[in-house]
């Protein structure tokens, strides 16, 4: 693979630094080719820490070369960078100036509408006698392109002393970490996710350890020989789902995104409690057993609390004894049959008579009420106990304890 097609592959991968040595190669042996300037003006721009003004020079280099050989393409291309570099040089009125000239070449150009944005909103922000408001460039520029491919000269007063004639031997500088008590992280939230970053320069992406539990969030990387960075969220707020949940280091920070396993709830923090945790890993369980949701399904189901003198009571077999039809014999009390084997519990007989009027809704209603309540709630309206757990309800003066 020769210089430029590793060059392109490095772009594409994001390694600049090394973009920019091969690109820099291929130049050397091709120095009127447009596209190798564009190119290494696109890594000098996202280099870390970027070089915007060997950008520039290398997008005016480019600008020259493209009108010599009368390609629309490659003078849309390289005007572009062109203007991307003056603008990240606060150039704004230049970018503006030469934005417009890209729109000239291609009005479809995708990028235009947010660059232009940009730009507006910069100049809006500047006073009236900002430098940066006058426009100083010509649609191309007064640069002479040696057989090296170097830039030989400008006669542009605002661009400063030129780096072109030292972008093809130019070495990145090196990316100094962030200090550990000087990192610093952020986080705002959709309906959908949770997005932190952590402010911090330098981070090794070979060393870097970022691991994402269903409640957790912990991430590790050397800031110095023999010093290691560590940050952790352990639980987190609310939790969340690991493989779908992403996270990238970039030259100046770690982005990470987490997806909420649970959308539409509303993180008041980024950390919770352990009882938080612990009570939502809780709620995660069926809190109401498949024999009272589907009563058809039961095979053994359990007996319920109650203050009977005789012990627990199995209410399926009460149901049934109480939606039996029984042949009644002359002078039966239908008060008879309520209390039949309840050993004259008065809250076992309300409950027979409040059950043998109800229809299943109704008897779902209760038994889950009363079940889940430790007997001292007992509700008929399935609709509004059906999809939550029912608490205890202790009479004034007293408290509901776990049995």
């Amino acid at each position: 693979m020769d210089q430029a097609a590793r060059g392109a592959a490095a772009l594409k991968a994001s390694n600049f630094e090394e973009a920019i040595k091969l690109y820099t190669s291929a130049i050397a042996s091709n120095p009127n080719a447009v596209d190798y300037y564009i190119k290494r003006s696109t890594a000098h721009q996202r280099s870390s820490p970027p070089d915007y003004q060997a950008a520039l020079s290398d997008a005016e280099i480019a600008v020259v070369l493209a009108f010599k050989r009368a390609k629309r393409e490659l003078i849309k291309d390289s005007q572009l960078r062109r203007a991307i570099a003056l603008f990240f040089l606060e150039r704004y009125a230049d970018a503006q100036y030469i934005f417009g000239v890209v729109k000239r070449l291609d009005d479809k150009e995708k990028t235009l509408t947010i660059w232009n944005k940009k730009v507006a909103d910069k100049m809006v922000a500047l006073s009236e006698d900002d430098e940066r408001r006058k426009t100083s460039v010509k649609e191309i520029p007064d640069v002479e392109i040696p057989s090296s491919g170097t830039l030989k000269s400008t006669t542009n007063p605002n661009q400063g002393p030129s780096s072109a004639s030292n972008a093809a031997t130019s070495t990145p500088k090196p990316v100094v970490p962030t200090p550990a008590n000087k990192i610093k992280h952020d986080w705002y939230q959709n309906s959908e996710n949770v997005y932190f970053t952590l402010l911090a320069k330098g981070v090794p992406k070979d060393k870097a350890t970022i691991e994402i539990a269903k409640h957790s969030l912990s991430i590790s990387f050397p800031i110095e020989e023999t010093s290691t960075y560590e940050y952790s969220l352990d639980p987190l707020f609310a939790p969340v789902i690991p493989e779908k949940s992403t996270s990238t280091i970039t030259a100046s920070k770690i982005e990470i995104t987490l997806k909420k396993a649970t959308p539409s709830v509303k993180w008041h923090s980024l950390e919770g409690t352990k009882d938080a945790s612990a009570a939502s890993s809780s709620e995660e369980k069926p809190q109401v057993p498949n024999f009272i949701l589907n009563p058809k399904a039961q095979d053994n189901p359990p007996s319920y609390p109650t203050s009977s003198k005789t012990g627990p009571k199995d209410w399926d077999k009460v149901a049934n004894e109480l939606t039996a039809k029984k042949p009644k014999k002359d002078g039966d009390n239908e008060d008879d049959d309520l209390d039949a084997g309840d050993g004259g519990d008065e809250t076992t007989r309300f409950f027979k008579q409040l059950y043998q009027g109800a229809d299943p809704d109704q008897r779902r209603a209760m038994m889950k009420s009363f079940s889940e309540s430790g007997g001292t709630v007992l509700s008929t309206d399935w609709s509004n106990v059906g999809s939550k757990k029912i608490v205890p309800e202790p009479p004034e003066g007293m408290e509901a304890k776990p049995y």
